[in-house]
């Protein structure tokens, strides 16, 4: 049964939106949501929208300026109680990503459900859900529209988001399916695959696979362009900069950024092997998402918001490029 959009609500005058509460909002995608959303907007610089944030433990400090910080659990029902009162929209962007599953269904599934019921009691207008690509499994995938592919999820993270997907679908809500997301405050995407190069400096013979990623900015500039449209954005999108990232590129600038020396090629069997032996914990899938193609369309978004894709990920990852150097010190990982 179809919950949203309501028809008791509509945007302010002005093109501002009603009140937005971001649920996982001193989160990374969260936090850039946040910001985001409380930049001025338009050519006239119209104001923001009253704006929430719910999180586990609001910050004591450091909070955005503006943003009313709230706390509850999505894994408590009892915690979400009113805090939908009065909000027009709901971006949902906290998520569980670690491998226990009954945390991954706590938070992931039955979590999104608490969430959806406390929205429509409380009469919300338009609710996003930030799920991730994950879900499609492991590829290889190819230019791939939103559609054309039915998810195959490899991990119990993933399995549990596409669960909260259709929940969030069948309310009629919006799902936005980001890939490999990067910018600062990432302590996954980038991270990880420093940490591989660090342990297993080599990489497969002939492997030149490119991945869709997306730059958290760009991701939030996305998620806050729907939040403002006058109508609500329905079904799934592919939330992702529409040129593909060669791994060569990303790999090429953090052997410079961590000091590594080119390594030569090995063949994929043999490299196989060596990340098993030093990095038993990275499963199948995860190696697959660094070594085949997985990149997908994306042209619905950009056509529906209108917005420009912006410079791409060698700019984009120049800007972080001291974050990430920061990050990436041996002590630090």
């Amino acid at each position: 049964m179809t919950v949203f959009p309501h028809s008791d609500r509509s945007p302010a005058p002005g093109g501002t939106p009603g009140p937005v509460l971001v649920v996982g909002g001193t989160g990374f995608i969260g936090g850039a949501v946040l910001r985001a959303l409380a930049r001025p907007h338009g050519p006239r610089g119209g104001g923001a929208p009253a704006l929430r944030a719910l999180c586990r433990r609001p910050p004591q400090t450091g909070g955005l300026p503006g943003v009313r910080y709230l706390a509850g659990d999505l894994t408590d029902p009892a915690t979400l109680r009113d805090v939908c009162s009065g909000v027009t929209t709901v971006v949902h962007a906290a998520s569980y990503v670690g491998r226990d599953p009954r945390q991954c269904q706590d938070v992931n599934h039955t979590g999104t459900l608490a969430l959806l019921d406390e929205a429509h009691r409380q009469g919300v207008r338009r609710f996003l859900y930030l799920s991730t690509a994950s879900v499609y499994g492991t590829g290889p995938h190819r230019g791939v529209r939103e559609g054309q592919l039915d998810p195959s999820p490899a991990s119990a993270a993933s399995a549990s988001r596409l669960l909260a997907e259709e929940e969030v679908r069948a309310a009629g809500g919006t799902v936005l399916r980001p890939p490999l997301v990067y910018g600062v405050g990432d302590r996954w995407f980038v991270p990880a695959v420093a940490h591989l190069l660090r342990r297993v400096p080599f990489w497969p013979d002939g492997r030149s696979a490119r991945t869709s990623v997306i730059a958290v900015e760009d991701l939030a500039r996305i998620t806050a362009a729907l939040v403002r449209q006058p109508r609500a954005a329905d079904g799934t999108y592919h939330v992702a900069d529409p040129r593909p990232l060669p791994w060569e590129d990303l790999l090429a600038r953090l052997r410079t950024l961590l000091h590594l020396p080119q390594a030569p090629p090995v063949p994929l069997a043999e490299h196989r092997s060596l990340v098993r032996r030093s990095l038993p914990a990275l499963s199948d899938h995860q190696y697959a998402l660094l070594t085949e193609d997985h990149w997908y369309d994306t042209d619905r978004i950009w056509r529906s918001t209108g917005l420009h894709p912006g410079p791409g990920f060698g700019e984009r990852f120049a800007a972080c490029l001291a974050w990430y150097a920061r990050q990436l010190q041996p002590s630090a990982t």
